[in-house]
């Protein structure tokens, strides 16, 4: 038996392939906590009087909501991410039932003896798929129904939905967009699953088993502390105030997370370092805000009047490059769009700081003796500085204006 096969060798120590645990899990979850587990039982009995409106249970069940989306508000705070619109399966599963009920009359679905709902997915190469329980309770795939035709329903002219969620949920969502499609709906059709990769830690894969997974909260924390350990190590925060210096820590930490895991396209798996997410050199997002903070400090000296426009002058090949690199910034943007891959962005801007940092290292800036190629470089630096903070804003990512 799979279990046994599962059992011998987590008991000799043997790396065990994600085949197997996936398949154990499925069993253990449709067979054993369904079926025979107490505990399995208990919560099944507590979906029912949920549903069911016993007020108890919806009663406990809105404190534990409120200390989640209290958390949740904390995190999305600290993260810089908001919503338009929240959807809640709590609200949407009633919709997804109606629509089982209709799929039922449709013949999309059909009842077992058991009183549960299932549609049949051979056809299209899948296993068949539970929509209804044999209780009458709600499963994921009911709430998912109901939510996509009520966004649908809110939002009429709605181009398509992006389903952004982990690719371990590819089958998952593969057979929401079949079931969408057998229900009749043509919108079905511009359903996306974002399926992005993992993170795993130096470590190794983080895994809720053995205790190696990070909390969100904890890991901006250690970011910023991070941040703060290179920064005074680096001495570059000479002059500032201990409150600016606290903003400066969290504006490097957030940007090297959010830079770090943006910049590797969304379907790879990420290794990702803390450590190594805030060098202040190379592909990083620190390295990246230090080039825009550099570029305003140029900006802040440069004492005249540099908005006229400058023509007939000759201009080096690193001027010519990076000339060249901020006319394809629209392109990048559009491709990063098609490719709903921030990643697009991320490196392009890289590209950017690269072509920028040798220019500034290799020409003179304000010290050149020419007025019109001054005048010029301080309005090449203001553009570069410009489409840094641009682009950073599509990913969500703060550039400090000094550092």
């Amino acid at each position: 038996m799979l279990e046994e096969k599962f059992s011998e060798k987590y008991e000799n120590g043997e790396d065990l392939s994600e085949e197997i645990i996936k398949a154990f899990k499925k069993s253990f979850k449709n067979e054993y906590f369904a079926n025979i587990s107490v505990i399995g039982a208990d919560a099944q009995e507590m979906l029912r009087k949920w549903e069911a409106g016993d007020e108890e249970v919806v009663a406990l069940w809105k404190q534990m909501n409120e200390w989640v989306y209290d958390g949740f508000a904390v995190t999305y705070t600290n993260l810089g991410v908001d919503f338009d619109a929240l959807y809640y399966e709590s609200k949407t599963y009633l919709l997804g039932k109606d629509f089982v009920q209709e799929g039922l009359e449709k013949g999309v679905f059909y009842k077992k003896e058991d009183g549960s709902v299932w549609c049949d997915l051979k056809d299209e190469g899948l296993d068949d798929k539970i929509v209804l329980r044999a209780d009458g309770t709600a499963v994921y795939m009911t709430q998912d129904i109901g939510t996509a035709i009520q966004r649908v329903k809110d939002y009429p002219d709605i181009g398509g939905m992006i389903y952004t969620v982990g690719n371990e949920q590819d089958h998952h969502f593969k057979v929401l967009f079949l079931i969408l499609k057998k229900l009749g709906f043509d919108w079905s059709k511009n359903l996306h699953h974002l399926s992005y990769g993992m993170v795993d830690l130096p470590s190794g894969k983080m895994k809720s088993r053995e205790g190696t997974v990070v909390d969100a909260d904890d890991l901006m924390v250690e970011m910023a502390t991070t941040a703060k350990e290179i920064s005074q190590e680096l001495g570059k925060l000479e002059g500032y105030t201990d409150e600016e210096k606290e903003v400066l820590y969290k504006v490097i930490g957030m940007g090297a997370l959010k830079y770090f895991i943006l910049k590797v396209d969304p379907k790879k798996r990420i290794l990702f370092d803390p450590k190594d997410s805030i060098d202040f050199a190379g592909n990083t997002g620190p390295f990246i805000q230090y080039t825009y903070a550099r570029i305003q400090s140029i900006i802040r000296k440069a004492d005249f009047d540099y908005s006229a426009e400058i023509s007939g002058i000759d201009i080096d090949i690193r001027e010519k490059e990076i000339v060249k690199q901020l006319q394809g910034y629209l392109a990048a943007v559009q491709l990063a769009a098609n490719n709903q891959s921030p990643a697009v962005i991320a490196n392009y801007t890289y590209d950017l700081v690269k072509l920028y940092n040798s220019f500034f290292q290799n020409i003179y800036i304000l010290g050149e003796e020419d007025e019109a190629k001054k005048v010029f470089r301080v309005q090449l630096s203001k553009k570069v500085g410009d489409t840094i903070k641009n682009a950073f804003a599509l990913l969500g990512i703060e550039v400090p204006e000094r550092m």
